[in-house]
């Protein structure tokens, strides 16, 4: 049995909070650089374009990427044959996320209560999401998420007559309203079944899929290409103000779900989409 001590995990975290921040992942840049030879309103071009030159001062000069460095929500895959020595794992992680935040020098954006509002001056506590999987590593999937982006967030209890234009509709809906508000080009993640939570929790892990890569199963495949395409003719373009790229990707993760429902999440990112993954 692999056994893993929890200073491994607070130095990953600590640095992957720092990583995320102030460099685009390798999917996201790849894509980038596309959509700066795609965009076809020069509006739009010269917007990417001074996106594009913030990416670079943010990487040589270590500022961060946005001012809204995010909640850290963070994705734990635990293998069954993994032991952890040193701690709650818990602990671990919240540890990185205030070791990241405080020495990376990132803004601080979590109030301890909802109500109350009062910061925590660290960033803790994260949002984590364990899955226990076969097999001794542990796989940490960190993703910073700004609030621009996730206050366009949306839950649709459709009926399952709506069917797949119900299902289009919806993403549609969000995304429109959305608007510039969500800083496009985005990124779509979606969650279609399951019940109300389980749609929300696969559209947010969606996100974290790299965007060059479609679903295995081919009619969702089919129905990510033809949504972006839509969300791409809507005009709303980068920074909302017109263009052919409103979006890089619409990311779809579906689960069963009960016969008399169909559950579906819209949680839409920004044009950076921070995230990193390692195994430890």
């Amino acid at each position: 049995m692999k056994v893993v001590h929890t200073s491994e995990i607070v130095k990953n975290i600590r640095e992957m909070c720092i990583e995320a921040n102030h460099y685009l992942s390798p999917d996201m840049k790849e894509t980038f650089e596309n959509a700066m030879k795609e965009e076809k309103s020069p509006l739009g071009k010269m917007i990417l374009e001074q996106l594009d030159s913030n990416l670079e001062i943010a990487k040589t000069d270590m500022i961060p990427i946005c001012q809204d460095t995010g909640m850290a929500v963070v994705f734990a895959e635990v293998g069954q044959e993994v032991r952890i020595e040193g701690g709650w794992i818990e602990d671990a992680i919240n540890e990185g996320v205030r070791q990241g935040y405080t020495e990376g020098f990132l803004r601080k954006s979590v109030v301890r209560c909802p109500i109350e509002r009062e910061n925590t001056k660290d960033n803790t506590p994260a949002v984590i999401h364990y899955k226990l999987v076969p097999g001794e590593n542990i796989k940490l999937t960190l993703a910073p998420k700004g609030f621009g982006s996730e206050n366009m967030s949306r839950v649709f209890m459709l009926k399952p007559a709506d069917g797949v234009e119900g299902i289009k509709n919806a993403i549609l809906t969000a995304v429109k309203d959305a608007g510039p508000n969500a800083c496009p080009p985005m990124v779509v993640g979606v969650g279609i079944g399951g019940t109300f939570e389980k749609c929300a929790l696969m559209a947010k892990e969606a996100l974290t899929r790299p965007v060059n890569e479609r679903s295995s199963v081919l009619y969702i495949r089919k129905m990510e290409e033809e949504l972006l395409q839509e969300i791409n003719n809507s005009g709303i373009g980068p920074g909302g103000l017109g263009g052919t790229v409103t979006a890089f990707a619409v990311n779809i993760e579906t689960y069963p779900t009960h016969i008399a429902g169909l559950p579906v999440a819209v949680n839409i990112c920004c044009h950076v989409n921070r995230h990193v993954v390692r195994e430890i």
